[in-house]
């Protein structure tokens, strides 16, 4: 523990966001650049814990106070190599994971925690920087070819840990791109592209085949599939989305989240010059409260929405960690992503009742009304409909699981309950040499969930493929999200 009374000494600071008015005229990251010293100090708050109950918040069991005092120490080096034993892609998480180790920390018991994620996206900044990140390709191949069907982080931190392991690995992706939702999803201003590729080149150096526009059941056969590869991970996430299946869904300019993101990103790929789906001079309501609908808001205001209305059917959180959720357990809170600070209107505990259309079909207004929550089930609040007039709406309420498809059918994988790919402790469905791992055997989760699962399904992969495996496994199936 370098600086035993640092967290004594200095509050939490993070990295100044770049001003409103400026950051909404362009796509690029929010946060300005950090500061050295000011990134050093924020590690010198880590309690050095002797129980680190953030390695209990991280699924992948992050070695938090260890780089933390590396750091504090100057010593980047040797942080970059202690993040990178646990996790494949800390730019990812730095940017975009909700810091659940955060909430586990325990100077957050009566202080502001510890910055960690803004720690770990230094260290790997600084490891980009100075040419540390290298390839690292397997000593021995094994001969044995696996294929990863899906290019989200669980299927890219399967792949590289299969690929080090001396697998064949290919990993098919139905899109132009290879990232996923990384990809086609997040919008650039949290994670510009050139994260991602300049990853992906690293993976290629060290051996990894990425084959885009193949999708697999269609495109490829799930018999050549299994004829040309001795295993198969599927990483496909958890694509269906929740509809609402109300009176006017049907209007033009009523869309999915998902409809309207990838746009927005293919416009900064340079295929489209506007979107063919734009808030540009309309007034949008985005239905659904979570970071999907952040992301929805952040995108709307750099297009030139005239206004925008976030809804929510839940009561507006409390503002701090309530009784209900004890620490180290994941608060639900108010929180504030960096698309509230510039603008919009959040709207809590409302319900849609319908969508009203003009006489050519386009989306003029929606019908909505106040909720309370009564035994468990929301109920209307008489005497508070109103309408409020728009011209897009964009659905944001998440995921039901994995579209069912030429894939899943053809393997013939069980599914569970809740529709996600059933498998057992070590990755495995009920086919033979076929795995599945992140969001389309978890359900709808957060990328250090989908990252840990891909790390995991490697070893259990590997595992089968040789008979023994020293690849990490930090989770299990059955290990219990704090989100």
């Amino acid at each position: 523990m370098g600086d035993v009374t640092g967290f004594l000494k200095h509050g939490r600071e993070l990295p100044r966001r770049r001003p409103v008015a400026v950051r909404i005229s362009d796509w690029r990251e929010v946060y300005e650049p950090a500061d050295d010293a000011v990134t050093r100090t924020q590690a010198s708050r880590c309690m050095d814990c002797g129980i680190p109950f953030c390695h209990n918040g991280c699924p992948l069991g992050n070695l938090i106070p260890e780089w933390n005092d590396l750091v504090y120490r100057d010593r980047w080096r040797d942080a970059i190599d202690r993040l990178h034993a646990t996790n494949n892609f800390p730019e990812f998480t730095g940017r975009l994971c909700p810091a659940p180790c955060e909430a586990s920390c325990v100077l957050g018991i009566s202080q502001d925690p510890v910055t960690i994620e803004q720690v770990e996206k230094e260290i790997i900044e600084h490891a980009w920087d100075n040419g540390w990140v290298t390839p690292l390709p397997a000593s021995r191949p094994t001969g044995k070819r696996v294929a990863v069907v899906g290019s989200g982080p669980a299927g890219l931190a399967a792949a590289q840990q299969l690929t080090r392991a001396g697998h064949q690995v290919s990993v098919l992706e139905r899109a132009d791109r290879i990232g996923g939702l990384l990809r086609y999803g997040i919008p650039e201003f949290k994670m510009e592209k050139r994260v991602i590729d300049r990853r992906l080149e690293q993976m290629r150096a060290e051996g990894t085949e990425f084959r885009t526009g193949v999708n697999v059941g269609v495109d490829i056969s799930v018999e050549q599939l299994r004829e040309d590869y001795d295993a198969v991970l599927l990483a496909g996430g958890a694509t269906a989305w929740r509809d609402l299946p109300i009176a006017g869904r049907e209007l033009t300019g009523v869309y999915q989240a998902m409809e309207f993101l990838p746009l927005a990103n293919r416009v900064q790929q340079g295929e489209y010059d506007t979107p063919p789906i734009s808030a540009a001079g309309k007034r949008v309501v985005i239905i659904g409260g979570g970071d999907t609908g952040a992301d929805c808001l952040g995108t709307a205001h750099r297009q030139g929405a005239v206004s925008v209305h976030q809804f929510e059917i839940l009561a507006r959180p409390p503002a701090a960690r309530s009784e209900e959720h004890p620490w180290p357990t994941w608060p639900l809170m108010y929180r504030t992503a960096s698309a509230h600070e510039e603008g919009g209107e959040r709207v809590f505990a409302v319900n849609t009742e319908c969508f009203l259309g003009d006489d050519q079909g386009n989306l003029r207004a929606l019908r909505a009304h106040q909720v309370e929550l009564v035994d468990g089930r929301f109920q209307k609040v008489p005497g508070s409909e109103f309408d409020l007039e728009c011209e897009l709406v964009l659905l944001a309420m998440g995921f039901l699981g994995p579209e069912r498809n030429e894939l899943l059918d053809g393997l013939g994988v069980q599914l569970t309950d809740r529709g996600a790919v059933a498998r057992d402790a070590g990755f495995a469905t009920n086919v033979d040499g076929v795995f599945v791992a992140g969001d389309m055997g978890r359900g709808q989760s957060l990328i250090v969930w989908a990252i840990a699962e891909g790390r995991s399904a490697a070893a259990g992969v590997d595992r089968w493929l040789t008979g023994e495996s020293i690849l990490p496994a930090p989770i299990t199936p059955s290990t219990v999200a704090q989100r």
